[in-house]
């Protein structure tokens, strides 16, 4: 993936888990990585130590929420590199879990869908039409193993957001396609990351349950083994891939034999 070489990429939630695996990854294979997080010391470190390792980083302080602060975002990294050829819409929240749909807070679903599938629309509105001006590119937004399911855990607005963010995915890599813009999907399932592993310690038993069940590996993935396929989708290696929803779980089945 020779052609992340010099690359100007956003990475949205990239203090930690899935968006700081990317992160590293892309800025080792050669790419200019903003790292858009809210978490400025957690940030700050990471620049420092891609920058150490020869690698080319910059922390734009950014609240997903925010739609000024999300234009300041891109704004930001024009200034910087004067180009935008890529985003990861990776930063999301779990929500309430356990929680059956009925009983689940406004405050919460607001929350979760504000986060988790607002955002993600908001980042790309302003994304676009920088990556448009920087002669097309791609971008990767980030669903879940519950955005092609429902949940079994009780937590809907989180299944919900992540649903919409495979349709909204879908639908504007149809926008764009011919104006050379890629737009895909990626749906990670039970990885290591600070969100999954202190349910692992707090609810042992529980997990290695839906783990089994959504994965015919039967294992939580590596964060760097969801960030192959965002870099993948990201690259020119991709090229005739637009509008998929790619599942990253080892399989969504066990057999039973």
């Amino acid at each position: 993936m020779d052609d992340l070489q010099g690359k100007v990429i956003i990475v949205t939630g990239a203090s930690s888990g899935l968006g700081e695996a990317t992160v590293r990854m892309l800025a080792a294979r050669g790419a200019k990585v903003v790292l858009a997080a809210r978490r400025l010391e957690q940030c700050e470190a990471i620049v420092r130590e891609i920058e150490v390792a020869g690698g080319d980083a910059h922390f734009v302080q950014t609240d997903v929420t925010d739609g000024a602060a999300v234009d300041a975002m891109v704004a930001k990294t024009l200034d910087r590199f004067g180009r935008l050829d890529g985003a990861f819409n990776n930063a999301g929240v779990a929500g309430d879990a356990m929680v059956p749909a009925a009983d689940m807070t406004e405050e919460n679903w607001n929350l979760v869908i504000g986060i988790n599938l607002t955002s993600v629309w908001r980042s790309m509105k302003a994304e676009i039409p920088a990556i448009l001006a920087s002669g097309g590119g791609a971008i990767v937004n980030n669903s879940s193993i519950y955005g092609l399911g429902g949940s079994e855990l009780g937590h809907a607005a989180y299944a919900a957001s992540k649903h919409g963010v495979i349709g909204l995915t879908k639908s504007a890599a149809m926008d764009y396609a011919e104006q050379g813009l890629r737009i895909n999907a990626v749906c990670p399932g039970f990885c290591h990351s600070e969100m999954v592993d202190p349910i692992v310690e707090a609810v042992p038993d529980l997990l290695a349950k839906v783990i089994a069940g959504n994965s015919a590996m039967n294992r939580l993935g590596e964060a760097d083994e969801v960030a192959e396929v965002v870099a993948w989708l990201l690259s020119g290696s991709s090229s005739f891939v637009n509008g998929a929803a790619i599942p990253i779980n080892g399989g969504p089945k066990r057999r039973l034999y």
